[in-house]
């Protein structure tokens, strides 16, 4: 089966975007190799901003059509219709489970790219905070039923946008899971996840940025 196909606005704004963020904030892109050229992969990231998508999107624009989970409430028209475009799709936070995990791991399956946020949520939100960031399976439990790489990610400097201060996006190698076979479903997945925010706070000391 064909990866999904990017639309002409997630090409567009791809393409206008891009001068932006590597000029004006002078972004740094690391091991942009670490991702795979082609076929389904899971990228894990940390989660300090709203647009830590944005220079995560572009360092592997246009060869790679990313993915991205937003709350099913977005979807109404007409941003509905923009988020789908852009390559997100719905899902229900309010009763997460196995049907959450279904069209990720379809797309993965398909030989898409699905961008995934452990921690769940941004680590600062402002004063108060309704939810702590705590990290979450999800990412590891796709890559594991749909048998594609986990790649761990970390971003710097999008907390920092107002400022104009550079932005960085370290790639990391994907993770060895072929030993966690064995496991029952549940345990691997928790094993795989140890595994990968390890390796993304190693990606966050290497960009100078505080892990955790």
């Amino acid at each position: 089966m064909a990866a999904p196909r990017p639309s002409f606005l997630y090409l567009l704004i791809g393409f206008v975007s891009w001068p932006i963020v590597r000029f004006l904030y002078r972004v740094r892109w690391h091991d942009r190799g670490n991702v795979p050229r082609s076929g389904g992969a899971v990228l894990a990231s940390n989660h300090v901003s709203n647009f830590d998508p944005w220079p995560l999107s572009l360092g592997i624009f246009p060869g790679r059509f990313l993915h991205y989970m937003a709350k099913q409430e977005l979807f109404r028209p007409p941003l509905g219709w923009v988020l789908r475009s852009c390559g997100c799709f719905p899902v229900d936070r309010a009763n997460p489970g196995r049907d959450a995990l279904a069209t990720p791991i379809r797309l993965c399956r398909e030989g898409g790219v699905v961008v995934m946020f452990p921690e769940g949520t941004r680590r600062a939100k402002g004063m108060r905070k309704t939810r702590e960031a705590q990290p979450h399976s999800g990412a590891a439990r796709i890559a594991l039923r749909a048998g594609v790489p986990l790649v761990p990610v970390a971003v710097a400097g999008t907390d920092r946008l107002a400022r104009l201060g550079p932005l960085a996006v370290a790639y990391g190698r994907p993770l060895e899971l072929d030993d966690l076979a064995a496991l029952p479903r549940r345990e691997a997945a928790e094993v795989a996840t140890e595994r990968l925010m390890a390796a993304i706070a190693e990606l966050e000391q290497s960009l100078g940025a505080p892990a955790g």
